[in-house]
């Protein structure tokens, strides 16, 4: 703590001490100020100024203290100067004495309570520039809300000081004002509740209705602001245009349809976007056919010879395209169609917020969702116009497997690809700039995908930059690569970049509406997934911060009742227990936070862990590898976070992520029975050696004498077996 923090607090303790050593608290007293009103008044008159000076240091000096008795001293406030400048004295005293009370929380906690939980507060400062002074104002509004508090929490946000007054100014003025009103009549009060009779309570509600009646002004004027600037049209078409036909944009136009809202939507390609037809289908189908020739090659672990498997790659392709042939009816144009959307094939645009233009024809819609998806972002690296660049769109087109695939970029798009690619037989090298695989997980889950992968012959290149494409001789190519100690040039057939995706906005008109973009690319929207125009929404990958198909369902559900029912209620969207799986072999699994963000974020927490190598199912079946680890709460079986590495890890995960999102602790997990042999007993198994660490032993060792005390053995030592945990091993 700094000097100047202990100085204020020191002081302030000070102040504190003298108030109630004095006996002040016990003269602000109603009956006290009853008696002593005809002093006071005298006082007034013989020094006006003087007494009206001194009443507005003491009320401040009170405020910024926040020390108990400025509801009496407005009551004295109205007794002694009258409606009038009772109202401009304290209206102003208190307002001051708020903002001191804001910059002293300031000071003194708001430094150490960001570096604790600086995520937490980010969030709550990104509301805070957004609608703060809203929010502020409505607190102020409700006096039986301590006003104190509201002075203490806000002055640790990242408000503007010069914010804060004026709103607070505003804000209790009609409060103020009917205190002081009731402080004239101070001799005919019997108590403060008297205060609050029926006609002043009806008045507070209408009072702290106002803001929200402000707010729904507020839009109205926005509305009206953009009706006036580009015309809005009398009559609409559709209820809701939904740009892009991929994950989001088809659960978008499923919802608009079943509530019976005319929709549109608009696709420019395939329907089914990313995920059918270049994304999560066809590489799943890839990554089976590869583990079908791996488990091939390690059957003669199970007594099982089979040789070296043959792998005719156009078959394999033939498989991928197989698998999106089966699921295209469930994403096709018919099923949409009857379901009752309009679906329109071409480019979209919007000409303003209710007019999109799709070639020659103009729809009019209240609402517009955007959900135009990413596409692979290729890095600006010298020499990479002169070969053809494979990526995770364009993958699908090869017919024969390439000798030598060097992949750039180690994370799950490039972990899974570059995996199947060399167990179907191509010699893969994989580069990546980062110090391990899969930069968004922890260390050590990271450190099992980079073991496997390694053990089947991906050469791995890590904290290696690419520098630039080169031609070698024999008219091939390389990859330049500068690993910190020397370049060397990496010869390849074909190239794979997978170094992430950027968000579709081009074309879409957006700019020129004014609806802006993050820094990394994606749409700039709210919690509740509205951009700045207030009826142009975004969801799925072109809003981020997820580029994951149940996400965009996820997001694509809020989009379109946020939007069609918003002016009602509207919903905030929830990452909380947002689960992701990286197809490789071990599978990685994750909901909530790793040990990496928890860390970063400055959340304390606790780590359980269950190795795989114990699971009787993964004993059997010869795949001990991986493990469990779940993040709670210091203390406490409140699930944070679980990351799985394994077998099947995916399909574990959701048991965690069920609990997560109804709020369910380990104790319940430990408590649900669990087929044997199954993977899923890894979760009981996890929450077991949870348990074990947090058994009650001075129960234990009790209920150890007392069970000796039963066999006639008096108070023995408990022995072994009690110590033995055995926790960590599930029951038959």
């Amino acid at each position: 703590m700094t000097k100047r923090r202990l100085l204020l607090l020191c002081l302030i303790a000070l102040a504190f001490a003298a108030f109630f050593l004095s006996g002040a608290d016990q003269a602000l007293t109603l009956d006290n100020l009853k008696a002593e009103q005809v002093r006071f008044q005298a006082w007034l008159a013989e020094r006006p100024a003087t007494v009206a000076g001194g009443f507005f240091l003491i009320y401040v000096l009170m405020a910024a203290l926040s020390l108990p008795g400025a509801t009496l001293l407005t009551l004295l406030g109205g007794a002694l100067f009258g409606f009038g400048w009772g109202l401009v004295l304290i209206s102003f005293a208190s307002t001051l004495g708020a903002t001191l009370a804001a910059l002293i929380a300031r000071t003194i906690a708001r430094e150490p309570l960001e570096r604790r939980f600086a995520a937490q507060l980010a969030r709550i400062n990104a509301g805070i520039r957004r609608e703060g002074p809203f929010y502020l104002f409505t607190l102020r509004l409700i006096p039986i809300f301590p006003f104190f508090v509201i002075n203490l929490v806000m002055g640790l946000t990242r408000m503007r000081l010069t914010t804060f007054y004026w709103v607070s100014q505003l804000g209790m003025l009609p409060g103020t004002a009917v205190y002081v009103n009731a402080g004239r009549e101070l001799g005919q009060l019997q108590s403060l509740a008297g205060i609050l009779s029926p006609g002043l309570i009806g008045s507070f509600v209408l009072i702290g209705l106002f803001p929200w009646v402000a707010k729904t002004l507020v839009a109205v004027a926005k509305r009206r602001r953009l009706a006036r600037r580009f015309g809005r049209p009398r009559r609409f078409d559709h209820d809701l245009v939904v740009i892009g036909g991929g994950s989001a944009g088809l659960v978008a136009s499923y919802i608009a349809a079943a509530v019976r809202a005319r929709v549109a939507l608009v696709e420019r390609g395939k329907l089914g976007g990313d995920c059918l037809n270049t994304g999560c289908v066809p590489s799943k189908a890839l990554i089976r056919a590869a583990r079908v020739a791996n488990e091939i090659r390690r059957a003669p672990r199970y007594g099982i010879s089979a040789g070296e498997p043959e792998v005719d790659f156009a078959a394999v392709m033939e498989h991928v395209r197989g698998a999106i042939r089966g699921i295209e009816p469930h994403d096709s144009r018919e099923r949409y169609e009857a379901l009752g959307v309009d679906v329109i094939a071409g480019e979209a645009r919007l000409e303003d917020p209710w007019r999109v233009r799709v070639g020659e024809r103009v729809i009019t819609a209240r609402h517009v969702i955007i959900a135009s998806g990413a596409s692979p972002w290729i890095p600006p690296l010298p020499g990479l116009e002169a070969v053809e660049v494979l990526t995770s769109d364009n993958l699908w087109s090869l017919e024969t497997l390439p000798e030598r695939l060097l992949v750039l970029g180690g994370g799950p798009i490039g972990c899974e690809l570059g995996q199947s690619f060399a167990r179907l037989g191509s010699r893969v090298t994989l580069v990546e700039m980062g110090g391990q695989l899969l930069p968004r997980e922890d260390a050590d889950v990271a450190g099992e995908v980079e073991a496997r992968l390694r053990e089947e012959g991906v050469a791995l290149h890590l904290d290696s930059r690419a520098q630039r494409v080169v031609q070698v001789e024999g008219g091939g190519h390389a990859l330049e690569v500068d690993d910190g100690e020397a370049t060397v040039l990496l010869p390849f057939d074909r190239l794979l970049v997978a170094v992430g995706r950027r968000a579709n906005v081009e074309g879409l008109g957006l700019e020129a509406l004014g609806v802006e973009t993050r820094a990394d690319g994606t749409l700039a929207v709210d919690e509740t997934l509205q951009s700045v125009l207030p009826n142009v929404w975004a969801c799925g990958d072109v809003a981020g911060p997820y580029q994951l198909t149940h996400a965009s369902a996820h997001q694509a559900w809020h989009a379109t009742v946020n939007a069609l029912f918003g002016e009602l209620k509207r919903f905030r969207v929830s990452y909380r227990a947002m689960p992701a799986v990286t197809f490789t072999d071990p599978e990685v699994a994750r909901v909530g936070l790793n040990e990496r963000e928890a860390m970063a974020q400055g959340i304390a927490f606790e780590v359980t862990r269950y190795s795989l190598a114990d699971l009787d199912r993964a004993i059997a079946e010869g795949q001990r590898d991986g493990f469990v680890k779940v993040l709670t709460v210091p203390g406490k079986d409140r699930i944070l976070g679980a990351s799985l590495v394994g077998a099947e890890a995916g399909e574990m995960l959701a048991e965690f992520t069920l609990a997560m999102t109804r709020g369910i602790g380990l104790n319940k997990l430990l408590g649900t029975v669990h087929p044997y042999p199954t993977r899923a007993e890894a979760v009981k198994a996890t929450a077991g050696v949870w348990k074990n660490a947090h058994k009650p032993e001075r129960l234990l060792g009790w209920l150890a004498r007392y069970f000796a005390w039963r066999r006639g053995q008096g108070v023995a030592d408990p022995g072994p077996a009690s110590r033995t945990t055995g926790a960590d091993r599930p029951l038959r």
